[in-house]
């Protein structure tokens, strides 16, 4: 029978890695979740949602038709590299359209192999056998594992930069949706920028629009998560501070504000502009 996509396991978010021997922990890449499916029929390889993207992975395809199986399921991520040697999530789409050769293939899950469903065994085990199905120095990689305790992975990727660690029960099944049997935990920092305007629409989070200090560039938006009091001090500062929308900016839903408020706002460490970000403060300058 042919194989089709499994949806994936997705990780529970987490301030901390846990602590324990019963885990195992890895580099949290910052690029696609995909899925590599091999079968008679040739190789597939589908996005997170289960999207065929095949023929936007021509290089990686090819690397996958020359792994060691009949047929298999591969849980992984499609990344690209930069300079330093870290996952890029700001060069991937490039990549996939341009640079196909700089397209890497991070696999760290076995749910299907030569016509056995491996999902109700143990990690420890479905990744013993990926490991030894790839070869060194290709397209596809294995994600290895870190030694150390949870907290000490956990700084050692903060201080190198990188997104964060994704932490997994060694003895844990693989079930698809939502799960605390694979945890991740992200490396943020807060940095101050200038509020420009907050987007609020009926039904739906509001967002802080902020912009760099000094040279006023436009960098993303912010969730506002903060607590009551101040998101109704920050709503009542926007409105005595209305101001005109900052010069080819135009969103319906936004109200501009005059410079002057300042945010501070966490988000993922290395980005040039905000991701998985949220203001957690902000302030006026002028008083």
């Amino acid at each position: 029978m042919p194989l089709s996509f499994i949806p994936p396991l997705m990780p529970t978010l987490v301030d901390r890695p846990p602590e324990g021997d019963r885990w195992i922990h890895e580099v949290k890449f910052d690029g696609f979740r995909s899925q590599i499916v091999r079968d008679d029929d040739g190789v597939r390889i589908f996005t997170r949602r289960g999207f065929d993207w095949t023929a936007k992975y021509r290089d990686l395809s090819k690397a996958a038709a020359a792994l060691n199986s009949e047929n298999a399921i591969i849980d992984g991520e499609i990344i690209v590299l930069n300079d330093a040697g870290h996952s890029d999530f700001g060069e991937l789409r490039k990549a996939i359209t341009r640079r196909q050769h700089d397209l890497y293939f991070v696999a760290f899950d076995l749910l299907h192999l030569n016509g056995h469903d491996l999902r109700d065994m143990p990690l420890l085990d479905r990744r013993d056998i990926l490991q030894a199905m790839i070869p060194s120095g290709a397209r596809i990689q294995f994600s290895e594992a870190l030694p150390g305790t949870g907290s000490a992975v956990f700084h050692l990727v903060e201080q190198a930069g990188l997104e964060g660690v994704v932490s997994k029960r060694k003895d844990s099944v693989y079930r698809s949706g939502p799960s605390t049997a694979w945890l991740k935990a992200k490396s943020y920092v807060v940095d101050e920028y200038e509020l420009i305007g907050v987007e609020r629409e009926p039904g739906k989070p509001a967002f802080a629009l902020m912009a760099e200090r000094g040279t006023g560039r436009y960098i993303g938006s912010a969730f506002i998560n903060a607590n009551r009091e101040v998101r109704e001090r920050l709503w009542k500062r926007v409105q005595e501070h209305a101001g005109p929308p900052p010069k080819g900016m135009k969103r319906p839903a936004t109200q501009w504000v005059k410079p002057g408020l300042i945010g501070r706002v966490r988000h993922l460490r290395g980005e040039e502009d905000l991701r998985h970000a949220s203001l957690q403060d902000f302030w006026d300058e002028r008083r």
